[in-house]
């Protein structure tokens, strides 16, 4: 009973920057925490980023830190990831998530996204 809509992936040059947008309906956003996850074929789905409901708890998973930022904007209901210079490991295609609570944890979130591919050349 949620739909969570990703945009903005496409192919860039290794040093780039992409946004990707995630809209969310179908349940109350700001009561929900929002994650990024992103996935290589033939690999495990591996958490991104994770943003609580107030944005006042932010994870971010080691190999982005300081490259990623996760941010949300509760009255447009969108979750989004600014992702600044991409290396060619990041390529993936990225899934945004909803769950009750900001985790690292995969089993926390139960409404995913379609994906968008991610493709970073080097």
């Amino acid at each position: 009973q949620v739909q969570l809509v990703e945009s903005g992936g496409g192919l860039v040059q290794a040093g780039g920057s992409l946004r990707l947008s995630c809209a969310a309906s179908g349940r109350t956003f700001s009561d929900y925490a929002m994650a990024w996850f992103r996935q290589v074929l033939g690999k495990e789905r591996e958490f991104v980023a994770a943003i609580s409901r107030r944005s006042f708890n932010i994870i971010l998973t080691d190999s982005v830190k300081g490259r990623f930022t996760i941010s949300r904007d509760n009255a447009k209901t969108a979750v989004y990831l600014q992702m600044n210079s991409l290396k060619p490991e990041d390529s993936a295609v990225y899934y945004c998530a909803s769950g009750s609570v900001a985790t690292r944890l995969i089993k926390n979130y139960d409404a995913w996204g379609q994906g968008t591919q991610v493709t970073v050349s080097s």
